[in-house]
């Protein structure tokens, strides 16, 4: 339940934590009653070019830049020039415009924030300021901030999605550029090839070399199973069968540095955002932390039964980390030096990767795509066979998972299958609170689908597909073409941003 009141002809502003001392203020100076209304009474401001209504243009712009994507990223580098008020709802009222409801957590400049509380204490309102929580970019550390995209994601028409080939053998992993123009992808090959996304040409290929050739060859000699590049752009760090961990510059290709210490394959590499530190991941059962602007070695981090298959992190000092056969997920807080253990996958989990700080998506061989929240110990939404299964009556088999993506603070995922009974890449929306999975769309793809990654945007998917799985060779698909599936993401309508 909420209340509603007015203030003279100015906006109000008040949540669920004032509203007892608002109605207290009320009665002891006989305004009149608070009257109770239902959430269904709540309803939106509409965005009318006239103002016919009370309320002015800036206004109305405003309320737009609450529900825009442009505004997050305006408050986040303002400095100051903007704050985020929290409440379970806010509301706005005029006496002549009605009810506005806004999202839990809503954006306003700083000189607007201040007149509202300035406008309350004139008339006794409010006994103290409205709380200012959080900045955007706390909200996306809390895993608060979400963008709605789902429901408007059509599929995109065959014709649309571009395939790129250059390497010779399956692709393994691939990483987007943060101005979004290049893709970098590796392969069983031994090499990197740098892709332009726009005209689909390659602009450069750091070649592999032979076994045998370590010593001289600058560059991988052995699978190429894990790529990650920074935030900024300003470094590329690829890792190998041969235990090894290179650094490149992505503009120039150029090697930079070796990183050894690993004593098995490097399946999982992640820069932390906004850092230049490195987090790795091996088929050793280890995970280590690394400075790429030291060209230093951090420390270990030892949990897992078994070979770590994946990893991931966002900007909080902690990573994510699927552990294969030992069925687990295991969130690694860094800086406490302690870790959270997950489990739910009933085979081995193969792929992971964070949704938002505080949810992530993980497959498995089990055919099943789980969501997880780092409150608690098992998932909450598992969709089994998500991929279909294949076999006799009887004896069927689920599709093994094989990739997972996540577009950042948003409610869109996708998944890739392996294999030749039904590889395709599968787009997924999110229910309320990441209760649920509804598949959206299929792509069918022919081969096993390594790797899959977002651009930061969502404008596109970019899928790594081969015609042998990354990690072996337990079967080929003969008649798939090793390369990279550009995705174009089309929507129907303007993306909206909201939070829960």
């Amino acid at each position: 339940m909420w209340s509603r009141w007015s203030l003279s002809s100015t906006y109000s502003v008040c949540g669920v934590e004032s509203l007892m001392e608002l109605c207290l203020a009320l009665r002891s100076l006989h305004l009149g009653q608070a009257e109770a209304i239902t959430e269904a009474d709540v309803h939106d401001v509409q965005s009318n070019a006239d103002d016919g209504k009370g309320r002015s243009k800036k206004f109305n712009k405003r309320v737009d830049e609450v529900i825009s994507s442009d505004s997050e990223d305006e408050s986040v580098s303002g400095a100051g020039d903007c704050v985020i008020i929290k409440a379970p709802l806010l509301v706005l009222h005029n006496r002549s415009s009605g009810l506005v409801q806004l999202p839990q957590y809503s954006f306003f400049s700083a000189s607007y924030y201040s007149n509202v509380n300035n406008r309350i204490h004139e008339h006794d309102f409010c006994p103290s300021p409205i709380p200012i929580v959080s900045t955007g970019c706390e909200l996306e550390q809390k895993g608060k901030l979400q963008r709605l995209i789902a429901k408007d994601l059509i599929a995109p028409d065959p014709e649309e999605i571009r395939l790129l080939r250059g390497h010779k053998l399956s692709v393994t992993c691939l990483v987007i550029t943060p101005d979004e123009k290049y893709v970098f992808s590796a392969s069983k090959d031994c090499s990197i090839i740098k892709w332009e996304v726009e005209s689909g040409k390659k602009v450069h290929k750091m070649a592999g070399g032979r076994k045998g050739t370590e010593e001289r060859h600058v560059g991988h000699t052995a699978h190429v199973l894990s790529m990650a590049i920074s935030s900024d752009g300003k470094y590329l760090a690829s890792g190998d069968m041969n235990k090894l961990i290179m650094i490149w510059d992505p503009v120039t290709c150029k090697h930079l540095y070796k990183f050894t210490g690993h004593r098995g394959a490097v399946s999982g590499l992640a820069f932390r955002r906004g850092t230049h530190t490195l987090y790795s991941a091996s088929h050793d059962r280890s995970i280590k932390v690394w400075s790429v602007d030291e060209n230093a070695y951090v420390e270990t981090l030892f949990g897992h039964q078994d070979m770590i298959t994946g990893l991931d992190c966002l900007s909080r000092e902690r990573c994510v980390t699927a552990g294969g056969r030992d069925r687990t997920v295991r969130v690694w807080k860094i800086a406490e030096e302690s870790q959270l253990v997950f489990h739910g996958h009933e085979g081995s989990i193969d792929c992971v990767q964070l949704i938002n700080e505080e949810h992530l998506v993980t497959g498995g061989d089990d055919g099943s795509i789980s969501i997880w929240t780092v409150n608690k110990k098992k998932p909450v939404s598992t969709v089994k066979k998500a991929h279909g299964s294949h076999g006799n009556a009887g004896l069927e088999q689920p599709n093994w998972v094989s990739s997972v993506a996540a577009l950042h603070n948003s409610d869109t995922v996708a998944s890739g299958a392996s294999g030749s009974h039904n590889s395709a890449v599968q787009l997924w929306k999110c229910g309320q609170g990441f209760r649920g999975l509804e598949p959206l769309f299929s792509i069918p793809v022919t081969g096993f689908v390594n790797s899959l990654k977002f651009s930061n945007s969502g404008k596109f998917l970019v899928a790594g597909v081969g015609q042998e799985h990354r990690l072996g060779r337990w079967w080929r698909v003969k008649e798939a073409k090793n390369g990279l599936y550009i995705i174009p993401l089309k929507r129907q309508a303007k993306e909206q941003e909201a939070v829960q």
